[in-house]
């Protein structure tokens, strides 16, 4: 599978697109660069919540690599992305070009960094990587598979997805979720939440017999995706999704002028509902005295 990024992560292919190395080659002979911003965090969270999801192909038995490829630092929070995946034991190699941030790409990569760091000083330069590369990876997961456990189910369905997620009790600044656990009860929930127009995606790990959540702290009159994807022991189930809008905050209303003399005023208004401060600016009209 692969997908590019600049400030919007964009799949090109799914995991289950091609079954044949000259069909994925064709692909990437026919890929068209993308260019523009560098949000790898964004890039990363959209790997979890699209690419790596049994509908887009991912077997639940197989392991998960990902190849991070960029030429330039970040311009989001990777390393939280980055952690979220690892700790959900998918593992990171990470190949900076040209102006990658080295120290970056060690934050973002698994262990041992010996084996997962790659950096060159441009594109053609790539190619010098490969085989070492194919080697460490095949190695890589063959290691991993030797430990798995042969009684992973194939097949999520209910019996590893949650269902019905509802998002009720909104305000400004909070909202509740819930949802109806899958048959197989999880180890953890992780709760991904973050601004739909684009921000710093924030998360929660509960416990799997939990079902609910209060969000708190959440910007007003802002629309807000979230995400809960159960954890098992290795692997991730289907996450559910959905979206909603906290309202907007509320205002003060009926201002009123009274008590004018020569240098002063008294203001008086209804309050707003929630307000623990009022901030009041005062500034002349123009043509008139100095504010």
């Amino acid at each position: 599978g692969l997908s590019q990024y600049s400030s919007d992560p964009r799949t090109e292919w799914d995991l289950s697109a091609y079954s044949t190395r000259d069909q994925v080659l064709e692909a990437v002979r026919n890929l068209r660069y993308k260019g523009g911003n560098t949000f790898t965090g964004l890039a990363l969270t959209h790997v979890l919540e699209q690419n790596l999801k049994p509908d887009a192909g991912a077997r639940l038995e197989a392991e998960k690599l990902v190849i991070l490829l960029t030429d330039g630092k970040s311009q989001d929070d990777a390393n939280l992305a980055a952690q979220t995946l690892k700790n959900l034991g998918i593992e990171i190699f990470a190949i900076g070009v040209k102006n990658a941030d080295e120290a970056e790409l060690k934050q973002v990569a698994s262990e041992p960094l010996e084996l997962t760091v790659y950096n060159v000083l441009d594109f053609p330069l790539l190619s010098s990587l490969v085989g070492r590369l194919t080697r460490v990876l095949c190695t890589r997961i063959k290691e991993k598979s030797n430990k798995e456990n042969a009684d992973i189910p194939v097949n999520t369905g209910p019996q590893l997805s949650p269902t019905d997620l509802k998002i009720s009790a909104v305000t400004s600044k909070s909202m509740h979720l819930t949802w109806s656990p899958p048959l197989r009860p999880p180890k953890k929930y992780r709760i991904v939440y973050y601004p739909s127009k684009g921000g710093i995606p924030k998360e929660v790990v509960l416990d799997g017999a939990v079902s609910s959540l209060q969000l708190s702290n959440l910007t007003s009159h802002t629309e807000y995706l979230v995400s809960v994807f159960p954890i098992y022991d290795t692997v991730v189930g289907d996450g559910l999704r959905g979206v909603t809008s906290t309202l907007p905050l509320s205002s003060p209303r009926s201002l009123r002028v009274s008590e004018l003399s020569h240098n002063s005023m008294r203001l008086s208004w209804k309050a707003a509902q929630g307000a623990t401060q009022y901030l009041v600016l005062c500034s002349a009209a123009p043509n008139g005295a100095e504010d």
